[in-house]
């Protein structure tokens, strides 16, 4: 099973995710500075909440990760530091830095190399990255999308800086959720690896959801910006007790599984993503008709509140009803693509099917393979010493996602 391979697209998505982090962190800057100098105190206040938020979470996971592989870090660049400046940096939040460098090092190890280890390690700590971003996306780059569409409705004016900000956050967005299906696939057999289609297809369904969800939000904060708050925190303590309840075995320490399941609560909020094994058909039903309901509500006192008590730049009545409506249709147009993508390219397997080589042949393995096809692989390898073969590795926490999502 020919699983883990780092290609020359995968090197082209680890300089893009460099490119987009970079112009991300000019943009946050630049956003601080205007609202500071605009006096938007409000706007300011909450944005750096997102960004500090975001930070200290994502951090937080980078060094929780760190110390269950026993800080035993696969790059030059991660051994440079010793543990006591390794734990420095994440304090100040740079950890995460340190892992995108990492991956660099060895996804230009393994574009210039034709050997394996370069190449697996690349694969294996991009898997960590994409996961981390992720929880970067729905942590920070989905509020501030949110924040920014607000502001434009609120203002009925397209500033500069607000304009930049929504689409670097939108394009977070989409190439986070991108990079993550990639992330998945790549623990998929050679002879069911989806193709580039069911990446757009998966892109396609996962912009249609996420966009109407967000607009939805904007639409409530801009004529009811304090009660955005309170739905979210009833929101999110409803979907982290199901998120609890679903019983997450993600993290290897109890406290590790409690954040994840917060984590889990906070990314719910904002789109579907799987947490649980085996079947979850009627789950990802309760939860988009409860998403579907909470949009239409949304958008429903956003044109109630709209006709009644309108800013001063309002819109015409008929625009308060093709508004709601439309977003409400992306949402079901995201569900129509999503049971498309289930329907033609979405490969059903077993949790044998996405381990690695080197764990099927590991004799620690309950679920391995008899006795005599291991004392055979054993006599292959003693006879064929001229050729080492390093222990192919497999980033568990994304095999338990990957399990979640294809078995």
């Amino acid at each position: 099973m020919g699983v883990f391979k780092y290609s020359p697209a995968d090197f082209l998505f680890t300089c893009v995710g460099l490119v987009f982090l970079l112009a991300d962190i000019v943009l946050d800057i630049w956003a601080v500075v205007t609202f500071y100098q605009e006096k938007a105190y409000v706007c300011l206040g909450i944005l750096v909440v997102f960004l500090v938020g975001s930070s200290v979470l994502v951090q937080a996971y980078s060094w929780i990760w760190y110390s269950y592989e026993k800080f035993d870090r696969k790059t030059k660049v991660e051994r440079s530091p010793s543990l006591r400046l390794l734990k420095i940096l994440h304090v100040f939040q740079l950890g995460i830095y340190l892992r995108h460098s990492g991956v660099f090092e060895m996804s230009v190890c393994s574009f210039l190399s034709k050997q394996n280890d370069p190449e697996s390690t690349a694969v294996f700590l991009s898997h960590d990255l994409s996961m981390l971003r992720i929880i970067e996306t729905f942590s920070e780059s989905s509020p501030q999308l949110v924040l920014m569409l607000t502001i434009i409705l609120q203002r009925g004016d397209l500033e500069p800086v607000t304009v930049l900000k929504a689409l670097g956050s939108a394009s977070t967005v989409a190439f986070s959720v991108t990079m993550y299906h990639r992330s998945l696939r790549s623990f998929l057999p050679d002879k069911k690896r989806q193709n580039l289609l069911s990446s757009v297809v998966y892109f396609l369904w996962n912009l249609f959801l996420i966009s109407s969800r967000l607009t939805a939000l904007a639409l409530f904060a801009s004529v009811l910006p304090c009660f955005i708050f309170t739905h979210f925190i009833c929101s999110w303590m409803v979907l982290f007790f199901f998120a609890w309840r679903s019983n997450t075995d993600f993290m290897d320490s109890p406290g590790g599984e409690w954040l994840y399941r917060a984590t889990v609560g906070l990314i719910w909020y904002f789109n579907w993503f799987n947490v649980a094994e085996g079947r979850t058909r009627y789950t990802t039903l309760l939860y988009h008709g409860y998403i579907l309901v909470d949009i239409g509500l949304l958008c429903g006192l956003w044109s109630w509140k709209m006709r009644t008590d309108p800013p001063y730049h309002a819109f015409p009545h008929l625009y308060t009803i093709i508004i709601p409506v439309i977003v409400v249709a992306v949402y079901i147009f995201g569900l129509l693509f999503k049971m498309i993508y289930y329907k033609g390219y979405h490969p059903n397997l077993s949790k044998d099917e996405l381990q690695s080589p080197a764990e099927k042949l590991s004799p620690d393995e309950p679920d391995g393979p008899p006795a005599l096809m291991r004392a055979a692989h054993e006599e292959i390898v003693v006879e064929d010493r001229s050729i080492p073969a390093p222990p192919e590795l497999c980033n568990k926490r994304m095999r338990k996602l990957a399990a979640n999502f294809y078995c």
